[in-house]
C-alpha cells in the first residue's frame, strides 16, 4: 500500500543548519500535486478534466465580494482581534443557532485563516509524545500529518465502503483506549462524502458518556452541503458534550471562498483563551475586509448557497450511475459534499497508477486513494466541483481508457 507522502531528509552537512525531526514527520495533499501536474499539462497544450481538486466551481457571491470592498474602501485596514470582530462572532452565533438550533456564546467562537488552523490547534493542545489521536481513514490527509508531527499516535478510524463511509458508534468506541486524548470525527466527509446518520451520532454521543477526558474535533466543513432531504447531525445538537467539543467550520466550500481564507472554530469556554493565544503565537488576527465579507455571506442572501447545493445534486446523481457503468468500477451514493469514491479494485490497477495513468493518458484528473489514509487503496477521489459537460466528458474518457 502507497504510503501518504512525506518529506524526504537531506543528508546531513556538518557545517548545515539542521531541521527538526518533526518538520520530516509532516505530509502533504496529493489534491494539490496532481492540480501542478494537471496545468503543467495544460501549459503543453493538453485538454485536462480536473476532478481532482475539492474547490466550488462557482464565483463567491457578488454581494459577498462587495462587502470585503466596502470594507476597505471604509477604512477597515488595520489589525482586528485575535478572536476576530465581535460582530462577525456574533452572526456565526446567530447562524449556527438559526440553522442548527445551537445556543452559542459568540465568545466560544474564534475566527480563524482558513479551516486547517482550528485543526491545528486541536491537535497542538492535545496531542504530544505518549498520547493517542483517532481520525478517520480514509480521510483528509492532514489529519493524520498533524498527529504525527506532534509525536501523538494516529490511529486510524477505518471507514467501510458497506456502509456508505459513515462510522459505527461501537467500531469508534472500540478504539479509545487509556491513552486517548483526541477524536476527529468528519461528516459530511472528504474524500468519500460519507454523511453520518443522527442515529448513529447519537450512539457515539451516548457511548462518549463513558470517556469524559476525552476531547472531540468535528471537522463540520461540509455541513451545508448534504443531500436527500436530510438534515446535518452536529454535535453541537448534545449538550452534554459541549464541554469538550471542537467544531471546525467556515465559509471556503458553503460559499465558494476557497481563497477568501476564512474559517472558525468552536471551542468550550476553558479553551478559548488557548486557542486564542496560539492564534496571536501564529497569525495574529484575519484580515479585516476578510472578516466583513463572511458577516455579508452568513447574514445576506443564501440563494447562492441553494443555487449551488442543487448543482451539485444534480451532478451526483449523475456522476454516481455513471462511474457504476464503467468496467471494473463501482460506487456508492455520497450523502453530502461533493465528492465520490469509486471502488476501482477490479480494474487490475491500483490507486496510484490508475491515477496516474488517467491524468497522462485520458487527460482526467482524480486522486488516489491512498492519498487519504491506506484504507483509501483501491479507489478514487472524483471531485464533481466541476460543470456537468466537463464530469460528463471526463466520464467518456475514462470509460474509453479502461476500455482499451
Amino acid at each position: 500500500m502507497q504510503a501518504l507522502r512525506v518529506m524526504s531528509q537531506p543528508t546531513p552537512s556538518i557545517s548545515a543548519p539542521r531541521l527538526a525531526a518533526g518538520m520530516f514527520r509532516l505530509r502533504t495533499e496529493s489534491a494539490f500535486e496532481v492540480l501542478a501536474r494537471a496545468d503543467a499539462l495544460k501549459r503543453q497544450g493538453r485538454d485536462i478534466v480536473n476532478l481532482g481538486i475539492g474547490q466550488p466551481d462557482f464565483p463567491t457571491p457578488p454581494h459577498v465580494v462587495e462587502a470585503a470592498v466596502r470594507a476597505l474602501r471604509d477604512g477597515h485596514h488595520g489589525y482586528t482581534p485575535a478572536n476576530g470582530i465581535l460582530p462577525l462572532r456574533e452572526a456565526v452565533a446567530a447562524d449556527l443557532h438559526a440553522r442548527l438550533g445551537a445556543t452559542l456564546d459568540p465568545d466560544c467562537v474564534v475566527i480563524v485563516p482558513g479551516g486547517k488552523v482550528t485543526m491545528f490547534f486541536a491537535v497542538l493542545m492535545f496531542g504530544e509524545p505518549g498520547a493517542e489521536i483517532i481520525y478517520p481513514d480514509p480521510g483528509f490527509p492532514i489529519y493524520e500529518s498533524l498527529v504525527r508531527f506532534v509525536g501523538a499516535k494516529p490511529v486510524p478510524m477505518v471507514l467501510k465502503e458497506d456502509n456508505g463511509f459513515a462510522f459505527k458508534a461501537e467500531d469508534v468506541l472500540a478504539l479509545i483506549t487509556p491513552a486517548t486524548r483526541l477524536l476527529i470525527l468528519n461528516s459530511p466527509a472528504n474524500p468519500t462524502g460519507g454523511a453520518v446518520p443522527k442515529a448513529e451520532m447519537d450512539r457515539l454521543a451516548a457511548g462518549l458518556e463513558r470517556h469524559p477526558r476525552i476531547a472531540i474535533l468535528s471537522d463540520e466543513i461540509y455541513g451545508r452541503i448534504v443531500y436527500g432531504g436530510g438534515a446535518h447531525a452536529t454535535l453541537l445538537a448534545y449538550p452534554h458534550l459541549r464541554s469538550r467539543l471542537i467544531v471546525l467550520d467556515g465559509w471556503s466550500k458553503t460559499y465558494a471562498m476557497t481563497g477568501w481564507r476564512l474559517g472558525c472554530g468552536i471551542w468550550p469556554p476553558a479553551w478559548v483563551e488557548t486557542a486564542t493565544r496560539l492564534a496571536i503565537n501564529s497569525h495574529s488576527c484575519v484580515n479585516a475586509p476578510t472578516q466583513w465579507a463572511g458577516i455579508a455571506a452568513l447574514q445576506g442572501p443564501q440563494d447562492a448557497v441553494a443555487t449551488m447545493v442543487r448543482a451539485f445534486d444534480e451532478r451526483r446523481r449523475a456522476i454516481v450511475p455513471a462511474l457504476n457503468q464503467l468496467p471494473g468500477v463501482r460506487c456508492v451514493e455520497p450523502g453530502g459534499a461533493f465528492y465520490a469514491f469509486p471502488n476501482i479494485e477490479d480494474t487490475g490497477m491500483d490507486s496510484r497508477t490508475l491515477q496516474d495513468r488517467l491524468l497522462d493518458e485520458a487527460g482526467v484528473a482524480t486522486i488516489a486513494g491512498t492519498a487519504f489514509g491506506s484504507a483509501g487503496e483501491g479507489f478514487i477521489r472524483v471531485s464533481y466541483a466541476a460543470s456537468l459537460p466537463r464530469i460528463q466528458e471526463a466520464l467518456a474518457r475514462i470509460r474509453a481508457f479502461l476500455a482499451g
